[in-house]
């Protein structure tokens, strides 16, 4: 099975069905809350989606170790997306996923998340934004794990010049783009 490395950002409720439509296999759950978490995670995961849930973006998610073994024991998502190096071992603990996302937004942002991220070790990085090809090479070279990037890509070209980049996933939240790799944009 070839690999498919655009994963659907899902910034708004209305993108749901379009995500469990498309032929991504993970999502990345950024919208929704507490109350309706279930009503979302169930249907993607039905559809066979691996689900990873933003805990800084849905409402009503605490950042604490309570808020993430609630999500792991009571929705058993596949993991975890944060900015907060203290959840990656939480994450791990529950059997969870984590993702590590950051903004480089200068070179002292970018250093200080990698020493984050040699000292958290999560599964997977996530790169914002992702328009940055000399950027995506050097963070693939300095870490281990899978680099996703994301943030701003909106055309297909954008998301080729990620993966040639070293990018191993392209995060997106325009629904256009979910079906990249079946050949179905035009």
């Amino acid at each position: 099975m070839k690999h498919n490395p655009i994963i659907a950002s899902i910034t708004e409720e209305s993108q749901i069905g379009q995500a469990m439509a498309c032929g991504v296999k993970r999502v990345n759950l950024m919208t929704g809350n507490i109350n309706n978490l279930g009503q979302i995670v169930k249907p993607l995961q039905e559809a066979g989606k691996q689900v990873f849930v933003h805990v800084e973006m849905v409402g009503g998610i605490g950042r604490d170790a309570a808020a993430i073994q609630y999500l792991a024991e009571a929705f058993r998502i596949d993991g975890i997306i944060t900015t907060k190096s203290n959840a990656i071992a939480t994450a791990r603990a529950h059997g969870l996923a984590s993702i590590q996302r950051f903004f480089a937004i200068d070179t002292a942002a970018t250093e200080t998340a990698l020493r984050m991220i040699k000292t958290c070790k999560p599964d997977e990085v996530e790169l914002m934004p992702g328009l940055m090809p000399r950027i995506i090479r050097d963070m693939k070279q300095r870490i281990r794990q899978p680099l996703i990037v994301g943030g701003l890509i909106r055309e297909r070209q954008e998301i080729s010049s990620a993966l040639q980049s070293g990018a191993d996933y392209v995060s997106t939240g325009d629904s256009a783009l979910w079906n990249w790799n079946c050949g179905t944009i035009e």
